[in-house]
């Protein structure tokens, strides 16, 4: 498993789990574990709770299953076909609308980065509300992205406002 948000010389698998480690030999993770720790306690590191890790793992694993065939696993997108998430003023715009798109999609057009993209986009419907906020902690702390932690339960009621028509859903 790797992680393209995470540089590789920071990770180290253990027991098939990723762990951080700030330099790159395995005698070292110690005393990167150490300076992660520091750095952490000094700089309020709330993202790097064992919750958001595990969103942001899990959610890495369906963004390559669901999403990254057309927005690529870099989050740059296909030329002027997909638009890219990284860096995308879409997403940090329109975060109800990012939450519709993934179970919903989207059809016509959606202006990203000033570039008009009207491929459609296919939802996943049957992806859960955690599921959701598993992607959208990936995709939100990713490629420039620092959001942190998207709580399944935030994940509701923006599915209702989009049922409801009240944000980008299905042919809006």
């Amino acid at each position: 498993m790797t992680n393209s948000c995470i540089p590789r010389r920071w990770r180290k698998q253990r027991d098939g789990v990723n762990t951080l480690c700030l330099l790159p030999f395995a005698s070292q993770c110690l005393f990167g574990s150490l300076l992660l720790l520091t750095y952490c306690l000094l700089s309020g590191c709330n993202k790097r709770d064992p919750k958001f890790q595990q969103y942001f793992v899990e959610g890495e694993q369906l963004y390559l299953k669901h999403c990254s065939n057309c927005h690529q696993s870099t989050g740059k997108g296909l030329g002027l076909v997909y638009p890219p998430l990284a860096p995308s003023d879409f997403m940090d715009n329109k975060f109800e609308e990012v939450i519709c798109m993934i179970k919903y999609g989207r059809e016509g057009e959606v202006v990203v980065n000033g570039n008009s993209y009207s491929q459609r986009m296919p939802g996943v419907p049957t992806l859960t509300e955690l599921e959701i906020a598993e992607i959208t902690t990936y995709v939100y702390n990713c490629w420039g992205h620092e959001r942190g932690m998207v709580d399944v339960r935030d994940i509701g009621p923006a599915i209702r406002k989009c049922k409801d028509g009240h944000s980008q859903g299905p042919g809006r």
